[in-house]
Protein backbone atom coordinates (compact mmCIF):
# COMPACT_ATOMS: atom_id res chain seq x y z
CA UNK A 1 0.00 0.00 0.00
CA UNK A 2 2.68 2.07 -0.07
CA UNK A 3 1.74 3.73 -3.41
CA UNK A 4 -1.50 4.75 -1.98
CA UNK A 5 -0.23 6.81 1.14
CA UNK A 6 -1.73 9.89 0.57
CA UNK A 7 -5.03 8.55 0.26
CA UNK A 8 -4.75 7.11 4.51
CA UNK A 9 -6.88 8.46 6.32
CA UNK A 10 -5.78 8.78 10.21
CA UNK A 11 -9.15 8.33 11.72
CA UNK A 12 -8.03 7.86 15.10
CA UNK A 13 -6.06 11.05 15.42
CA UNK A 14 -8.73 13.23 13.62
CA UNK A 15 -10.56 15.48 16.60
CA UNK A 16 -14.21 16.13 16.26
CA UNK A 17 -15.97 18.42 13.42
CA UNK A 18 -15.46 18.73 10.01
CA UNK A 19 -12.64 18.50 8.05
CA UNK A 20 -11.31 18.97 3.99
CA UNK A 21 -9.22 16.76 1.75
CA UNK A 22 -7.79 17.36 -1.50
CA UNK A 23 -6.82 14.30 -4.01
CA UNK A 24 -5.94 13.87 -7.74
CA UNK A 25 -6.06 11.15 -9.59
CA UNK A 26 -3.71 10.51 -12.88
CA UNK A 27 -2.93 7.85 -15.11
CA UNK A 28 -0.25 6.68 -12.50
CA UNK A 29 -3.35 6.45 -9.81
CA UNK A 30 -5.07 3.98 -12.14
CA UNK A 31 -2.02 2.26 -13.53
CA UNK A 32 -0.84 1.25 -10.12
CA UNK A 33 -4.70 0.48 -9.32
CA UNK A 34 -4.37 -1.85 -12.39
CA UNK A 35 -7.03 -0.29 -14.29
CA UNK A 36 -6.41 -1.12 -17.77
CA UNK A 37 -9.52 0.72 -18.91
CA UNK A 38 -8.16 3.92 -17.82
CA UNK A 39 -5.29 5.00 -19.93
CA UNK A 40 -5.03 8.67 -18.77
CA UNK A 41 -6.88 10.60 -16.08
CA UNK A 42 -7.03 14.25 -14.56
CA UNK A 43 -9.79 14.05 -11.77
CA UNK A 44 -9.57 16.47 -9.15
CA UNK A 45 -11.69 14.66 -5.65
CA UNK A 46 -12.84 16.73 -3.05
CA UNK A 47 -13.25 14.72 0.25
CA UNK A 48 -15.65 16.24 3.20
CA UNK A 49 -15.12 14.36 6.40
CA UNK A 50 -16.88 14.83 9.76
CA UNK A 51 -16.71 12.73 12.77
CA UNK A 52 -18.90 12.81 15.27
CA UNK A 53 -20.15 10.51 18.16
CA UNK A 54 -17.58 7.78 17.29
CA UNK A 55 -18.88 8.22 13.21
CA UNK A 56 -17.18 9.09 10.57
CA UNK A 57 -19.31 11.20 7.64
CA UNK A 58 -17.64 10.75 4.27
CA UNK A 59 -18.72 12.53 1.18
CA UNK A 60 -16.21 12.31 -2.09
CA UNK A 61 -16.80 15.11 -5.45
CA UNK A 62 -14.88 13.81 -8.28
CA UNK A 63 -14.48 15.69 -11.67
CA UNK A 64 -12.39 15.29 -14.19
CA UNK A 65 -11.88 13.57 -16.96
CA UNK A 66 -10.92 9.83 -18.37
CA UNK A 67 -9.04 8.69 -21.12
CA UNK A 68 -10.06 5.35 -22.42
CA UNK A 69 -10.72 3.12 -25.70
CA UNK A 70 -13.35 3.41 -28.35
CA UNK A 71 -15.05 -0.05 -28.33
CA UNK A 72 -15.79 0.39 -32.09
CA UNK A 73 -12.57 2.15 -33.83
CA UNK A 74 -10.28 1.39 -30.75
CA UNK A 75 -9.29 4.80 -31.14
CA UNK A 76 -8.75 7.16 -27.53
CA UNK A 77 -11.61 9.19 -26.18
CA UNK A 78 -12.03 11.69 -23.63
CA UNK A 79 -15.02 10.34 -20.87
CA UNK A 80 -16.15 13.14 -18.55
CA UNK A 81 -16.25 12.34 -14.19
CA UNK A 82 -18.59 14.37 -12.31
CA UNK A 83 -20.06 12.10 -9.87
CA UNK A 84 -20.37 11.83 -5.54
CA UNK A 85 -19.68 9.03 -3.46
CA UNK A 86 -21.02 9.13 0.39
CA UNK A 87 -20.61 7.27 3.29
CA UNK A 88 -20.31 6.28 6.89
CA UNK A 89 -17.43 4.87 8.14
CA UNK A 90 -17.15 3.63 12.43
CA UNK A 91 -14.97 1.06 13.97
CA UNK A 92 -16.27 -2.67 14.83
CA UNK A 93 -14.64 -5.94 15.36
CA UNK A 94 -14.38 -6.98 11.77
CA UNK A 95 -14.01 -5.69 8.79
CA UNK A 96 -17.44 -5.29 7.10
CA UNK A 97 -18.93 -3.78 3.88
CA UNK A 98 -22.01 -5.77 3.35
CA UNK A 99 -23.95 -2.35 3.65
CA UNK A 100 -24.06 0.26 1.16
CA UNK A 101 -24.30 3.16 3.68
CA UNK A 102 -21.46 1.93 6.40
CA UNK A 103 -18.73 0.73 6.52
CA UNK A 104 -17.27 -1.18 9.54
CA UNK A 105 -13.30 -1.36 9.85
CA UNK A 106 -11.34 -2.99 13.01
CA UNK A 107 -10.75 -1.42 15.72
CA UNK A 108 -7.14 -2.47 15.51
CA UNK A 109 -6.75 -0.18 12.38
CA UNK A 110 -5.55 3.26 12.61
CA UNK A 111 -5.96 4.15 9.45
CA UNK A 112 -8.66 4.38 6.49
CA UNK A 113 -7.12 3.99 2.97
CA UNK A 114 -9.35 5.65 0.33
CA UNK A 115 -7.81 4.87 -2.85
CA UNK A 116 -9.45 1.47 -3.68
CA UNK A 117 -13.14 3.91 -2.86
CA UNK A 118 -11.89 6.65 -5.22
CA UNK A 119 -10.87 3.65 -7.78
CA UNK A 120 -14.39 1.96 -7.96
CA UNK A 121 -16.26 5.34 -7.80
CA UNK A 122 -14.39 6.45 -11.13
CA UNK A 123 -15.18 2.97 -12.70
CA UNK A 124 -18.78 3.00 -11.61
CA UNK A 125 -18.86 5.97 -13.46
CA UNK A 126 -17.65 5.14 -16.69
CA UNK A 127 -20.15 3.89 -19.04
CA UNK A 128 -20.10 0.29 -20.00
CA UNK A 129 -19.65 0.92 -23.81
CA UNK A 130 -17.10 3.37 -24.37
CA UNK A 131 -18.37 4.87 -28.30
CA UNK A 132 -17.60 8.08 -29.75
CA UNK A 133 -20.48 10.39 -30.95
CA UNK A 134 -21.53 9.52 -34.40
CA UNK A 135 -18.68 10.71 -36.77
CA UNK A 136 -16.13 11.11 -34.75
CA UNK A 137 -14.55 7.43 -35.03
CA UNK A 138 -11.10 6.41 -36.86
CA UNK A 139 -12.59 6.69 -40.50
CA UNK A 140 -10.14 4.06 -41.54
CA UNK A 141 -11.06 1.48 -39.18
CA UNK A 142 -15.15 2.15 -39.20
CA UNK A 143 -14.64 1.84 -43.06
CA UNK A 144 -12.89 -1.65 -42.52
CA UNK A 145 -15.50 -2.82 -40.01
CA UNK A 146 -18.22 -1.74 -42.36
CA UNK A 147 -16.85 -3.97 -45.16
CA UNK A 148 -16.43 -6.74 -42.76
CA UNK A 149 -19.82 -6.19 -42.50
CA UNK A 150 -20.83 -6.87 -45.75
CA UNK A 151 -23.78 -5.97 -47.40
CA UNK A 152 -22.90 -1.89 -47.66
CA UNK A 153 -19.88 -0.38 -49.49
CA UNK A 154 -17.03 1.16 -47.43
CA UNK A 155 -16.91 4.56 -47.96
CA UNK A 156 -14.65 5.97 -45.54
CA UNK A 157 -15.99 9.24 -46.20
CA UNK A 158 -19.49 8.84 -45.22
CA UNK A 159 -20.30 9.94 -42.10
CA UNK A 160 -22.87 7.37 -41.95
CA UNK A 161 -20.46 4.42 -41.82
CA UNK A 162 -20.92 4.01 -37.95
CA UNK A 163 -24.59 3.43 -37.68
CA UNK A 164 -23.77 -0.55 -37.24
CA UNK A 165 -22.60 0.06 -34.24
CA UNK A 166 -25.31 -2.00 -32.17
CA UNK A 167 -26.04 -4.96 -34.64
CA UNK A 168 -21.94 -5.56 -35.35
CA UNK A 169 -22.85 -6.60 -31.66
CA UNK A 170 -25.62 -8.02 -31.98
CA UNK A 171 -24.81 -10.22 -35.03
CA UNK A 172 -21.40 -12.11 -35.22
CA UNK A 173 -19.83 -12.28 -38.56
CA UNK A 174 -18.55 -15.38 -40.47
CA UNK A 175 -15.91 -15.55 -43.16
CA UNK A 176 -18.28 -15.29 -46.48
CA UNK A 177 -19.84 -11.80 -44.32
CA UNK A 178 -23.23 -13.66 -43.94
CA UNK A 179 -24.74 -13.21 -40.28
CA UNK A 180 -25.65 -15.32 -38.09
CA UNK A 181 -29.40 -15.03 -38.60
CA UNK A 182 -28.86 -15.27 -42.32
CA UNK A 183 -27.47 -18.85 -42.04
CA UNK A 184 -29.93 -19.64 -39.76
CA UNK A 185 -32.86 -18.86 -42.48
CA UNK A 186 -30.61 -21.10 -45.24
CA UNK A 187 -29.01 -23.89 -43.01
CA UNK A 188 -30.86 -26.93 -43.53
CA UNK A 189 -30.30 -28.02 -39.81
CA UNK A 190 -32.79 -25.02 -38.98
CA UNK A 191 -35.34 -26.69 -41.14
CA UNK A 192 -35.08 -30.01 -39.31
CA UNK A 193 -35.42 -28.44 -35.99
CA UNK A 194 -38.36 -26.43 -37.10
CA UNK A 195 -39.92 -29.79 -38.43
CA UNK A 196 -39.17 -31.33 -35.23
CA UNK A 197 -41.05 -28.43 -33.23
CA UNK A 198 -43.55 -29.59 -35.93
CA UNK A 199 -44.76 -32.88 -34.36
CA UNK A 200 -45.47 -31.25 -31.25
CA UNK A 201 -49.09 -29.37 -32.66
Amino acid sequence: MGKFTEFKLPLKSLPVGTHHMQYHLDKHFFANMESPDVRDADIDVSLTLTHRNDLYDLTFTLTGKVIVLCDRCLDEMEIPISTDYHVVVRFGETYNDTSDEVLEIPESENYLNVAYMLNDTVALAIPIKHVHPLGKCNRTMSALLKKHRGGRPAIVGDDDIEDFGDETLGDSIDMDGQSDSAMQATDPRWDKLRELGNLDD
